[in-house]
C-alpha cells in the first residue's frame, strides 16, 4: 500500500464523538513506552504525525488520523501506567474499553509489544480479555533492532509459547523496528487485504 495521504483529524475522550462516516478503524494500543508514536510515524511515513513524548503515559486521547481518505488509523492511549492516580488510571480503562467494545467501525486492533521483554501479565491479560469479548487483533512486536536477530527470535518465541497455553491458535505476529523501517509493508498489506475484503462484501 502507498501511503499517498496521513492527516490528523480529531482527537476525543469519547467514542461517540469520533468520525461517523463509516471507513474502517485501525487501533493501535500498547503499554506506556511501547514505541507506539514512533511506530505510526513509521507506518505513515510522516515524522510529525503522532506526537512522541519523553514521558510515558501521556497520550489521554482517542486519536484519529485519515490516511488516503480510506481509513482511520486510531492511536489509542497506553494502558498500566503505574504512575497515574488510581482514578486517571480507571478513566483511561474506561476509555479504552468503550472505544474497543462500542466502536462499530474498529476493524482490527494492533496490540504493540516490546520485543526486549519477557511476556508481561499485563500484556497477556489485555490479550487474554480481547479474546473474551471477540475483538480481532494482531500482535506487534516494535524495538526489533534494539538485540540480536537470535535474541529476537527466541523473544518471540516464548511469546508464542505462553499465548499457547490458553490460545487454540495464535493471532497474526509481526515484529517491526521504527529505526530501521521494518515490517512496514507487510502491517501495510495486511491492512490493504482487509480493506479489500471489507469492499467485497
Amino acid at each position: 500500500m502507498n501511503i499517498k495521504s496521513a492527516e490528523f483529524v480529531i482527537s476525543n475522550t469519547d467514542y461517540k464523538l469520533c468520525p461517523q462516516d463509516g471507513k474502517p478503524e485501525y487501533a493501535f494500543i500498547g503499554r506506556s513506552n511501547v514505541g507506539k508514536s514512533s511506530l505510526i510515524n513509521m507506518i505513515t511515513d510522516r515524522k510529525g504525525l503522532a506526537m512522541t513524548s519523553s514521558k510515558p503515559g501521556k497520550t489521554m486521547l482517542i486519536n484519529h488520523f485519515v490516511i488516503n481518505n480510506e481509513w482511520y488509523l486510531v492511536d489509542l492511549p497506553g494502558y498500566g501506567y503505574a504512575r497515574r492516580s488510581k482514578d486517571s488510571r480507571e478513566q483511561l480503562q474506561m476509555l479504552i474499553e468503550d472505544y474497543i467494545l462500542e466502536r462499530e467501525a474498529l476493524t482490527s486492533l494492533f496490540v504493540l509489544v516490546d520485543s526486549r521483554h519477557k511476556p508481561q501479565q499485563i500484556d497477556l491479560e489485555f490479550m487474554e480479555w480481547l479474546g473474551e469479548n471477540g475483538i480481532p487483533f494482531s500482535i506487534v512486536f516494535t524495538k526489533g533492532d534494539k538485540q540480536g536477530p537470535e535474541r529476537l527470535r527466541m523473544n518471540v518465541e516464548e511469546y508464542k509459547q505462553e499465548l499457547l497455553k490458553a490460545w487454540e491458535e495464535l493471532p497474526p505476529i509481526f515484529v517491526t523496528s521504527s529505526e530501521k523501517k521494518v515490517g512496514r509493508d507487510v502491517l501495510l498489506d495486511y491492512i490493504k487485504s482487509i480493506n479489500e475484503g471489507l469492499t467485497k462484501k
